[in-house]
């Protein structure tokens, strides 16, 4: 019985497991960190699906590496993801984004925003491009990509496996997956309204001079 029978067959992140194995679920956390066409795919719930069935006594049936080995390649996967996509919006990039203060997309209020992001679908593929494309330091990036990454890849997965050993969460699982990821969601949706309060008081102040 497949773990969320919402989403299409394809995307479902046991049957993915059980088509491609650590590869496969390595080179979707890939795409969607980076890659255009990577947006649409399932790399919440897949990382939490993954720990998820890592902590059944069996253990992941279709993935032979132990966890430390898992976590270690998602996070080089999420890490990597990012870094073509910010090497995309650095030589690419302007060509297609000449508006990267659009609705979708403003200019990254610091470089938390690579972190904040990862939590966040469709906005992780973009963010690193973005970055890329607002030209933020190198440097810069890669310390919070690396970060991201380990909090995201790493911390969703582990997240996993160990709510996967409630007895509560591992008979609902549907409910699980999704409320973890609003949950992981939450910390962006803090930063933005935040900063739109301070943008706004900001505007008062201003116009009260």
């Amino acid at each position: 019985m497949h773990l969320l029978a919402l989403l299409p067959s394809f995307l479902d992140p046991q049957t993915l497991i059980e088509k491609g194995g650590l590869v496969l679920v390595a080179l979707i956390v890939f795409a969607e960190s980076g890659l255009l066409i990577g947006f649409f795919l399932p790399g919440d719930s897949l990382l939490f699906i993954t720990g998820f069935l890592a902590s059944k006594p069996e253990g992941l049936p279709h993935i032979s590496q132990p966890l430390p080995v898992v976590l270690f390649v998602l996070w080089v996967a999420a890490v990597v993801g990012d870094q073509v996509g910010y090497l995309f919006g650095r030589r690419v990039g302007p060509a297609l984004f000449d508006r990267p203060n659009s609705r979708l997309f403003r200019q990254h209020h610091g470089a938390k925003t690579i972190v904040l992001a990862r939590f966040v679908p469709i906005v992780r593929t973009f963010a690193p491009i973005i970055a890329g494309v607002s030209t933020m330091p190198y440097r810069t990036f890669v310390l919070f990509n690396v970060l991201g990454g380990l909090l995201w890849a790493v911390g969703l997965t582990t997240a996993g496996y160990f709510l996967g050993q409630i007895d509560v969460v591992k008979d609902n699982i549907e409910i699980a997956v999704p409320l973890v990821v609003l949950l992981s969601v939450a910390p962006m949706v803090f930063e933005v309204v935040r900063h739109r309060r301070a943008a706004a008081a900001a505007a008062a102040a201003a116009e009260s001079l």
